[in-house]
Order: structure tokens, then C-alpha cells, then sequence
């Protein structure tokens, strides 16, 4: 099939990216990297009066390093993380995530900003910033805020973003030098969707234990989230437990499924 027509728009600033998609009405889409809204449009699973190519925004393609937090534009490729030559945890992860998405072909055009605007259930940014607690940089017609992670993402491939709203970066907390961390996902073979991901954060020198489940039927869960008392030994039958309550959707076989890989992933933690 090919996609409906539609108009086609290359804005050169963020501001006029706002304006155009105002003026739409929430009808317009915005093209990052174009690995899944690409597909999409051929097969007329979206059909938008317009579709906003941001390619040309430079500031969207940069990573940005301070000791406290790391604001990835959404530009930035998942291969560009992938081959990254920061030090730290934080990128350690990155690393560890943007490498088992998909094929190199995808990693180096799919973009970090259009995958969480897209929200798939399977996404692996998903869980994992939401593991490392990060927010999402906005920017629309009233100008710029942030929100949780948690809080951008409502719903199976639904966003918090009002019309005339898109996403312009990442902001992740910096985890210190002796922070542990674990990222495990289930798939057939190398390069298809994630059908179980597990996810674990513990930095004691900030404070931060968290463990999150992913690759459901909606946004990942926070299966636990403490400032202290990690639960170092967990038992396969807590991790279950914990997932019934956080994602009450999940049945039979399937709560083992998920809560496997969040062993899986508290058993390979890497350490500093």
C-alpha cells in the first residue's frame, strides 16, 4: 500500500515546529527517525493532514553532560548511544539498551525521542528511563515544561502532549560511580519486539532503588521504588506478586513470563 496524501512540512526552529502543529489541530505527525511512523503511513494505519520532518533541528541532536543529569535531544540516534564514548553507569546502560534494539540498520535512524513519542508497549527506552526515573522535555505553543516519564506515558502508544506540543529531549538523572544496574529482555530472536523486560536501578549514593517490569499491554511499572531497604534476595514468588499488582492485566502464564525477566535482570546486575 502507499500512505493517503498529505501535506509535507520541514520546519527550521522549534518554535515554528510548535506553530505548524498548532495549526493543525492535533492532525499532524511529527517525523524523527521515521522507523515506525514510516511503515505506519504506508499501510494507512495513520493518516495525518501533515507530517513535520524535525530533521533539520541541530539543538535536538545533541547529548548534553553535567554531574547531575544527562538531557539527550530527541534527535539522537539509538546507534549514536550505542557507540557513545562517555564514561559513567548511566551510559553504561544506554549502551546496554540501545544495542539490543532491533538491527543496525534501525538503530542508526530510529531515534530516542521518536521511540518514546510513539510509546510502544515493547519499547526498551520506555523501561528503561523509567527504571533511571527521567523526565520528558516539551515543547509547544505555550512554551516549554517537563514531565515524569511516568507521567508522559497514559496509555499503550498514547503521550501526555496537548496539540501543537512534541518532544524535544530527555532528561536523566547522572547515577553515581558505584551504582548497580540490570536491563534483561525476552525476545524470540535478535531484532524482533521484546516480550518481557526487566529493569533495576540501585544507586544507594542517591538514594534510588527502583525495579521495573516491561514489554506488557500498556506503559512499564514500577514494581518498586524505595530510598532504602533494597530487597537484595528477592524470591521469584515476590517479583510475581508485585507484578499482579502493579499490572493487574497480566495473567497466568504471563506474570511468570514478566517476572522472570526482572529476576533475570536483578541476577545480572553489573557492578562498578
Amino acid at each position: 500500500m502507499k500512505a493517503s496524501s498529505f501535506d509535507f512540512v520541514r520546519p527550521s526552529s522549534i518554535q515554528e515546529t510548535t506553530e505548524i502543529l498548532a495549526q493543525h489541530q492535533g492532525d499532524a505527525r511529527v517525523l524523527a527517525g521515521g522507523q515506525s511512523l514510516g511503515p505506519m503511513l504506508n499501510l494507512r494505519l495513520v493518516r495525518p493532514s501533515a507530517v513535520v520532518d524535525i530533521s533539520a533541528l541541530d539543538e535536538l541532536k545533541t547529548v548534553e553532560v553535567s554531574p547531575s543529569e544527562i538531557s539527550i535531544g530527541a534527535l539522537v540516534t539509538h546507534g549514536a548511544l550505542e557507540l557513545s564514548k562517555e564514561a559513567g553507569a548511566t551510559f553504561d546502560l544506554l549502551r546496554k539498551v540501545a544495542g539490543g534494539i532491533a538491527y543496525r540498520g534501525v538503530r542508526n535512524r530510529g531515534t530516542m525521542g521518536g521511540s518514546v513519542a510513539h510509546a510502544d508497549p515493547a519499547a526498551d527506552w520506555l523501561s528503561c528511563l523509567l527504571a533511571l526515573d527521567a523526565s520528558v522535555g516539551i515543547a509547544g505553543p505555550s512554551g516549554a515544561r517537563r514531565l515524569p516519564i511516568g507521567e508522559f506515558l497514559i496509555g499503550s502508544f498514547t503521550v501526555a502532549l496537548e496539540p501543537g506540543e512534541f518532544l524535544t529531549h530527555l532528561h536523566i538523572p547522572a547515577l553515581s560511580a558505584t551504582a548497580r544496574w540490570g536491563y534483561y529482555k525476552h525476545n524470540r530472536k535478535v531484532g524482533e519486539f521484546a516480550e518481557a523486560i526487566g529493569c533495576f536501578i540501585d544507586d544507594q549514593a542517591r538514594g534510588m532503588r527502583r525495579i521495573v517490569a516491561g514489554a506488557l499491554s500498556s506503559p512499564p511499572v514500577l514494581l518498586f521504588a524505595a530510598a532504602g531497604g533494597w530487597p537484595q534476595q528477592m524470591a521469584i514468588d515476590e517479583i510475581r506478586a508485585a507484578v499482579r499488582e502493579a499490572a493487574p492485566a497480566v495473567e497466568g502464564a504471563q506474570v511468570h513470563f514478566h517476572a522472570a525477566a526482572v529476576m533475570r535482570a536483578l541476577q545480572g546486575g553489573a557492578r562498578p
